[in-house]
């Protein structure tokens, strides 16, 4: 696991950006304090921060050129598999090292980008070829490793982070049209960011760059294609293969030359993922974390219980609220553009704290999205189902928006959840979509910002520089706005349930959760694994019908009964119900100078971005204790200090 940048230049122009790669490079340095090092040859610098994990010698540095000279890489990631492909396929080869990098590097000689195929891990990599002058960058299939890009007429600039990109001096510009996006999604979804000319490579795709010449194509899409009836495995049989495939994935997934431990919240994801561990490492590290100030949401007593079942060595960090809130300061200050998703805060500190005991952590992510485990998904099949209940709870739209409705409580959770179900029936599958991912209803967006402010504007700084992008990406820029969230949320097109979940995998899972855990982890220095992404079981998960996953009483249904006989039983006697940051309770309190900060009329005036009433009425709310959604007023938070940092104008 690492931090990668690199520069490509078109011309003499160009190379004069090759001295800053070193600052980019050294802008990842939280991503990889191991070591450091450059490496460029004619029009073309890469930058490696390292992060040692498997063969922690010298002899595993990056960035790493074959014997013959014509290739060199750098590469953030682990191929879980490298050993049996190096058996495989480069059984000859005399290798200098035992590091994945070598065989991901020997596999690129010997089939360059059909190689992707064979990987069974998570990665962002490019390799530059001397002899084609060619450089080719490629993204794991679920993209659960972030890679971003910048072109001009001079050159192409790629890191793992934006902040990198940054230190080559790129025009700080923002994407109107990106913002429109991340107020209504708490992120602003890929091929986008919120600079313009700043783009983000897909999942599963790759970029060549040749001369001027760019070209993208994706080399992995999820396959949706349910079984027919009568042609797909039994119930459980399909209990049988998801247990088998988990198996071989956790197990994949133990390979390290560092100590490994999982995240342990409680829940039935991570609980799968450490029973499974457990088998493997009898001396295997668990963490969980606590909240002290919410008893509600405190989970540790169920992950205690796991713990003891397994005989882990278990580790609870107790959290308050403030360690929550002295944690915004320096997450914030790392963020390369606005990210408003505030779970980021205990994520970034049991990320922090984990990192005292060990480097790996393995978690439960990706099951929710691929097994139906979300509350939204219930709804969404409550709703296809029709009925007297959902007439009755649309029925009662102005009983439900009367109610108090928060997470802080189960009857004010319950209510919040049948507020939004009452507002989602009567949409179409592609329109509820939309609704339910959304923070923010159309009509508030224009109330939100200032008049005039170009909300559908390109996320180009002009029409010349259009040329020096991917095809894929000039496409999609050149529609208007409406066009382009449609592409970046791939609306349903069937009345197939498992398209829902698709649309999550393909959107919010890497957009939101995956760079997440990116971000929190990796501003620590800790690798965390997903084995419930492993492709295998994605595709699997993809090629069974909907209600192996979703009843109407059951989310998450073959996880829950193929695991049955591993899990302590009070696992699946517990109430569900996610955390929500008390950030109301903070704008108080120790997040009052934040809330000021971002909402001072003067910088609002100055600044020319948001409608000064709208912000003000709203702070006013905030101050008097009224309604409001506190995710609204820390995604505005989260962007005003984003905009001061980089020191931004409109």
């Amino acid at each position: 696991m690492c931090g990668i940048a690199g520069i490509y230049a078109f011309n003499e122009i160009g190379r004069w950006a090759m001295p800053q790669l070193r600052a980019a490079t050294d802008a990842l340095a939280h991503r990889g304090p191991d070591a450091a090092r450059l490496w460029d040859e004619g029009r073309c610098g890469l930058g490696h921060r390292r992060l040692s994990i498997i063969d922690l010698s010298a002899a595993g540095h990056q960035p790493m050129t074959d014997p013959t000279g014509r290739y060199t890489l750098v590469f953030n990631g682990e191929i879980y598999n490298y050993r049996e492909l190096r058996s495989q396929w480069l059984a000859e080869v005399p290798f200098q090292s035992a590091s994945d990098t070598e065989v991901l590097l020997q596999l690129w000689a010997r089939f360059g980008p059909a190689c992707l195929e064979k990987l069974h891990g998570f990665f962002a990599f490019a390799v530059y070829d001397r002899d084609e002058d060619s450089l080719f960058i490629a993204r794991d299939r679920l993209g659960i490793k972030p890679l971003v890009y910048y072109a001009d007429e001079d050159k192409f600039l790629f890191a793992s982070e934006i902040n990198a990109l940054l230190e080559f001096g790129l025009p700080r510009q923002v994407d109107w049209a990106a913002a429109r996006m991340y107020f209504q999604l708490h992120y602003v979804p890929a091929p986008h960011s919120m600079l313009r000319g700043v783009g983000k490579l897909l999942p599963g795709h790759w970029l060549r760059v040749q001369g001027r010449q760019l070209t993208t194509q994706a080399w992995y899409t999820v396959p949706l294609a349910p079984p027919r009836p009568g042609q797909g495995l039994s119930y459980q049989a399909a209990q049988t293969e998801l247990v088998r495939l988990m198996e071989q994935s956790v197990t994949e997934r133990l390979v390290a030359d560092v100590p490994l431990g999982t995240f342990l919240s409680g829940g039935i994801d991570s609980s799968v993922i450490t029973g499974l561990a457990r088998r493997h490492v009898p001396d295997l590290h668990t963490f969980s974390i606590g909240y002290t100030d919410e008893p509600f949401f405190d989970e540790t007593r169920y992950a205690n219980l796991v713990a003891k079942k397994f005989g882990t060595r278990h580790t609870v960090f107790s959290l308050s609220n403030h360690d929550l809130y002295q944690a915004v300061g320096p997450l914030l200050d790392g963020l390369g553009e606005p990210f408003a998703d505030s779970s980021c805060l205990p994520v970034y500190i049991l990320s922090q704290r984990t990192r005292g005991h060990v480097t790996v952590a393995l978690s439960g992510d990706g099951a929710d999205e691929l097994f139906a485990g979300y509350n939204k998904y219930l709804g969404e099949y409550r709703a296809r189902q029709g009925g007297l209940l959902n007439a009755l709870v649309k029925a009662g739209l102005p009983l439900w928006e009367a109610l108090p409705r928060s997470r802080n409580s189960a009857l004010g959770n319950r209510v919040r959840q049948l507020y939004r179900l009452a507002q989602s029936l009567g949409k179409t599958p592609p329109e509820r979509y939309w609704f339910l991912s959304s923070f923010m209803a159309e009509a508030a967006l224009e109330q939100l910002f200032a008049p005039g402010l170009a909300l559908d504007s390109g996320l180009l700084p002009s029409e010349a520089e259009s040329e020096y992008l991917p095809d894929l990406l000039k496409q999609l820029l050149a529609q208007p706005y409406a066009h382009r969230r449609a592409a970046v949320l791939r609306p349903l097109q069937t009345t197939d349930f498992n398209e829902f979940l698709l649309a999550d995998v393909q959107t919010l899972l890497p957009n939101d959760m995956l760079t997440k855990v990116d971000l929190m982890s990796m501003a620590h220095a800790l690798e965390v694994r997903v084995p419930f992404l492993d492709h295998r079981v994605v595709n699997f998960a993809f090629s069974l019908p909907a209600e192996y996953k979703i009843t109407g009483q059951m989310k998450k249904r073959l996880v829950q009964d193929a695991f049955r006989g591993l899990l302590p039983a009070e696992l699946y006697r517990r109430p569900k119900h996610g955390f929500d940051v008390p950030l109301a309770k903070g704008f108080q309190t120790e997040l009052r100078g934040w809330l000021e900060a971002a909402f001072d009329p003067a910088f609002i005036a100055s600044q020319g971005v948001f409608n000064p009433s709208y912000l003000q009425n709203l702070k006013k709310t905030v101050l008097a204790r009224g309604s409001y959604d506190q995710n609204h007023v820390w995604a505005i938070i989260v962007f005003q200090h984003w905009w001061k940092r980089l020191g931004l104008s409109r």
